[in-house]
């Protein structure tokens, strides 16, 4: 740049700082106010939070389903399916904020997104919605089952697919249809009162997915818990288009060094009129620096063959977010050669 276009340049900046001067000192209360504003727009604006969170989950172990092939492998998801998401809320203010989630279940052994080939990307959850402090929330998407949360909540494996005889026996049986989350589904939750929540679930029934809804309350009263769930499928878009009505009763107490675990309920189908009456017992000790675990599960149908489930293990923590895990199980249907299995396993949230 030659001196001449910088002195051109110098004196244009002094003629704007002259300008800006001047104009601040027969503005300065409108200036003043509009900084203000401008102050607490961004504040609104930045008043956010993004997480990214999940968990990793992989074992080296053995399988045998009933009446099926012994086979050795490394296997992710065994005691919690391992997942990738995204969560966030922003403050809109007087307690109201809005939420969101993107969450995918993930084969952290091979790298592959999803549970199994073709499952959706984000089919863990993916929800927007609005919650209201002392009121409740509302979710709109892909949500999570309340009879599946309950499920979850009161066995001692907790959302194990390949060791909790309750998960298995719910929604790996062919009793329970619809998936663990419903697509196009509106989710309402109300705040806790006197130790109780309640969520409802409704289906849209949108293309091959069917009309669906369910429920649970959820109570929780210092040591003691429990839960009542109901849920109506209308349609199975997952699989062979089975209707049916489920509902659970569950129950906990903590005795301080470990906790106690019933779970009683049935499924009517109402596509191949046959009934299924389940029964669940379970323990959690602590024991060191981990818990035992045992949980027994019993599944009996109106038609066809009594199934028996029994899984124990040790969950060792190392720290809050890093376990490491000894399980075994087994698998009797009457009629049919036995189950087995054990893995060994790590497990890490972060």
């Amino acid at each position: 740049m030659s001196q001449r276009s910088f002195a051109l340049g110098e004196c244009t900046m002094k003629k704007k700082r002259t300008r800006r001067e001047s104009f601040l000192g027969d503005h300065r209360g409108t200036v003043l106010v509009t900084i203000a504003m401008l102050a607490g727009g961004t504040q609104a604006q930045t008043d956010q939070r993004q997480t990214l969170s999940g968990l990793v989950d992989i074992s080296v172990g053995e399988s045998k389903p009933p009446g099926g092939l012994k086979t050795r492998r490394v296997d992710s998801g065994q005691m919690t399916t391992s997942w990738i998401g995204f969560r966030g809320n922003e403050d809109l203010g007087d307690g109201l904020s809005a939420i969101f989630a993107l969450e995918s279940f993930l084969r952290a052994d091979t790298g592959a997104s999803g549970r199994f080939n073709g499952d959706a990307f984000f089919a863990r959850n993916t929800f927007v919605g609005l919650t209201q402090k002392g009121v409740g929330t509302v979710r709109l998407g892909r949500n999570t089952t309340p009879l599946f949360v309950s499920t979850l909540v009161f066995n001692a494996f907790g959302d194990s697919f390949g060791y909790s005889p309750s998960i298995r026996h719910y929604f790996l049986s062919g009793t329970v249809s619809g998936d663990t989350g419903w697509n196009d589904s509106v989710l309402l939750s109300t705040q806790p009162l006197g130790g109780a929540t309640i969520n409802l679930i409704a289906g849209a029934g949108e293309g091959s997915s069917g009309r669906k809804w369910g429920g649970n309350v959820i109570w929780f009263g210092g040591p003691a818990a429990a839960t009542f769930a109901y849920q109506d499928v209308n349609k199975d878009s997952l699989g062979p288009n089975l209707a049916t009505r489920s509902w659970q009763l569950g129950g906990s107490y903590d005795f301080g060094r470990g906790k106690l675990f019933a779970q009683l309920g049935k499924v009517d189908n109402r596509t191949t009129n046959n009934s299924f009456d389940l029964l669940g017992l379970g323990a959690q000790v602590t024991f060191g620096q981990g818990n035992l675990l045992a949980q027994w599960g019993g599944l009996k149908p109106d038609i066809g063959a009594k199934r028996n489930t029994f899984s124990v293990g040790y969950d060792y923590f190392i720290s809050k977010r890093t376990d490491l895990y000894a399980v075994a199980i087994s698998d009797k249907v009457k009629g049919i050669a036995s189950g087995r299995g054990y893995s060994l396993g790590v497990r890490h949230r972060f």
